[in-house]
């Protein structure tokens, strides 16, 4: 039952950009804040909205 419980806190950081957070702050050494949020939120997006889609 606990590992359940687990998985489920696990993804529902995935699913709420969490845990890609935090793998952001740890792949550039930085504390949290409110700046780098915004970075991590403006890659994010620009990658998802900059490939172009067809038909």
């Amino acid at each position: 039952m606990r590992s359940l419980w687990q998985f489920i806190v696990a993804l529902a950081r995935e699913l709420g950009d969490e845990a890609a957070y935090a793998r952001h702050l740890r792949a550039r050494g930085v504390p949290p804040s409110g700046a780098e949020w915004r970075k991590f939120s403006d890659e994010k997006m620009r990658g998802k909205y900059s490939r172009a889609k067809c038909c």
